[in-house]
């Protein structure tokens, strides 16, 4: 702080106002009317004085004191109204009543300190204008009838507090319920700028789980075709001069198997293609009308109000390119023909299916295909030449599939494949976002083992279903 903030601060100056006032205009007001105050007090102070029989100078000071007790209204009220009360017998003080009476009524004193209050002034008032005005009739001779006193005293009395008090009261209760609706406004802006921060966190975490999905697709598509493909190489290296035939009909089916990955990866990168121009339409076509989907809700308020529009519209298009992927993905009936492709490697497997096939929930059918593959491909980089079997049962409300395999054969060549080791996480991962649970571990025989347990249904559409 500065030297001269320092000496403003001690004599009561702010940068918006003196002391008690909040602004500098709200002082010249005051101190406005403090002196008119005065100088009314000081004239009338001149007839107090010689209706008392004081000396002239006793009451214009009385008077100049007196008025200037204003300046103080909106510090003390009640002083101001209290000195008002004071000063009515002598006829004084009606500037500083009125003014006195509006900011009491429009502070935030206490209803009942104002009620009693203002009918103080209005009795001292009605007192003063009952004998004054009877005084005046007596004076004048007026012919007057027995109700014109009391009802001139009423209507000045009355007149004199009632008009100031109701003004009060309205302009109070007209600045509280601007800082209500302030106080409110302010309190809609934080809410909206919480619910813009929600949003851009759905967003993000949207884009993370798509990241993540597309990181598992590829490791499931890349890992299984391309290991069948080098242990496919392999053999075709190792019987290209001693079998012709059998090297031809491996070369065959490294080729099939690199079609069929650039085929998935193909359609892979296209579902993604077609989720980043729905989200990019939905970029420059900003935000969504309300209602425009039966989801409209908290969820769809916070992406209508908060500026994150965007980044929501990625979202709901990366759920979208990730419902589409499942859609056109390998299902339950490709499970066989993969069994027959690690067959044709040299591998030893058994396929076993329990109960009665039925159609799934796309996103299951791929989940349980993938688990599949990968315990496959894990077996053929780390278990080469151990027998394999696949297992699937069709149960009444799920569907479990176990890939377990014997001890690895010593004499079997290690095909060299590199493991990056996410393959476990990836398929614990995939089971559990479905609802599923997923366990996996040694043999007591030195094996490995594999089990998986899926619900019929999705998540979602268990949702789905019971709102219905």
């Amino acid at each position: 702080m500065t030297t001269s903030g320092a000496q403003q601060q001690a004599a009561g100056v702010t940068s918006r106002g003196l002391w008690w006032w909040g602004r500098w205009r709200s002082v010249v007001l005051d101190a406005g009317l403090a002196v008119v105050s005065a100088l009314e007090c000081a004239l009338e102070g001149v007839r107090f004085a010689d209706t008392a029989v004081l000396p002239v100078p006793v009451g214009v000071v009385f008077g100049l004191l007196a008025g200037a007790v204003l300046l103080v209204r909106r510090r003390w009220p009640f002083a101001v109204v209290l000195v008002s009360i004071a000063i009515t017998p002598a006829e004084m003080g009606y500037l500083m009543g009125l003014v006195g009476l509006y900011t009491l009524a429009a502070s935030e004193a206490p209803r009942r300190i104002i009620g009693a209050l203002a009918g103080m002034s209005l009795v001292g008032t009605l007192i003063v204008a009952f004998v004054r005005t009877r005084q005046n009739v007596v004076d004048t001779n007026f012919d007057s009838a027995r109700w014109y006193v009391p009802v001139v005293a009423v209507l000045m009395s009355v007149g004199l507090t009632a008009p100031p008090v109701l003004f009060g009261l309205y302009v109070g209760a007209r600045r509280r319920l601007m800082e209500s609706l302030r106080e409110r406004a302010d309190s809609l802006e934080q809410e909206l700028s919480l619910l813009a921060d929600r949003a851009e966190q759905r967003a993000e975490w949207a884009r993370t789980e798509e990241r993540t999905r597309i990181a598992r697709e590829m490791h499931d598509v890349v890992a299984h075709r391309v290991s069948l493909m080098v242990v496919h190489a392999a053999a075709l290296q190792a019987v290209a001069l001693k079998d012709p035939q059998k090297a031809v009909k491996n070369a065959a089916l490294v080729g099939d198997m690199g079609r069929q990955a650039l085929t998935e990866l193909r359609e892979m990168l296209g579902v993604l293609r077609a989720g980043e121009q729905v989200a990019a339409r939905k970029a420059v076509a900003g935000q969504r009308p309300a209602g425009a989907d039966g989801a409209a809700g908290a969820n769809g308020s916070a992406e209508e109000f908060s500026p994150a529009v965007p980044l929501a519209a990625v979202a709901r298009a990366a759920a979208a390119a990730a419902a589409a992927a499942a859609e056109d993905g390998p299902g339950m009936g490709d499970i066989e023909a993969l069994v027959g492709q690690s067959r044709e490697t040299g591998m030893v497997v058994e396929l076993s299916v329990q109960g009665e096939s039925r159609p799934y929930a796309p996103e299951v059918e791929q989940t349980a295909y993938r688990v599949v593959q990968e315990a496959l491909t894990n077996v053929l980089k780390h278990a080469a030449g151990a027998k394999v079997m696949v297992r699937l049962a069709h149960r009444e409300s799920e569907i479990a599939m176990q890939v377990e395999n014997g001890p690895s054969d010593g004499g079997a060549q290690d095909a060299g494949l590199p493991s990056g080791g996410n393959g476990l996480v990836g398929m614990r991962e995939r089971v559990t976002a479905l609802g599923g649970v997923f366990v996996s571990g040694e043999t007591d025989a030195g094996g490995f083992r594999v089990s998986a347990v899926l619900p019929d249904r999705t998540p979602a559409a268990e949702a789905g279903r019971a709102s219905a």
